[in-house]
């Protein structure tokens, strides 16, 4: 079982990379390093769940959405989001989908491979 999570992880590192690699931003947009690096402190959580949320992940949760002032950032988040979800397993989509609540912010859409980032305002 260990292997099986080490790869989940490596793959999931691998994918926001290429993301923030691929992904040029826009003028005033957020890109998917960016993403990655507000959010990397929460993979561990992500790949593996837990009780409590570490505190540092959700100052990167939070730091990302106050970030997030405009409707194109917003948009960039929600599609590196919907991106790193569609290779991801249900639990580690249900994990990744419960930390904004967990931390206290409150997203204009629930974190999942079928998120329709066009509508997010």
């Amino acid at each position: 079982m260990a292997i099986s999570s080490r790869f989940v992880l490596k793959a999931t590192c691998l994918v926001l990379v290429a993301l923030a690699v691929a992904t040029p931003a826009a003028e005033g947009q957020l890109s998917c390093g960016q993403v990655t690096s507000a959010l990397a402190p929460c993979f561990d959580y992500v790949l593996r769940g837990g009780l409590t949320v570490p505190s540092n992940c959700c100052y990167g949760v939070k730091s990302l959405y106050k970030e997030a002032a405009t409707t194109a950032d917003r948009q960039a988040v929600c599609y590196c989001l919907k991106a790193v979800t569609n290779s991801a397993s249900s639990p580690v989509i249900a994990n990744a989908a419960s930390l904004p609540k967990k931390c206290g912010v409150i997203l204009p859409y629930t974190i999942s491979p079928t998120i329709d980032c066009a509508k997010v305002r």
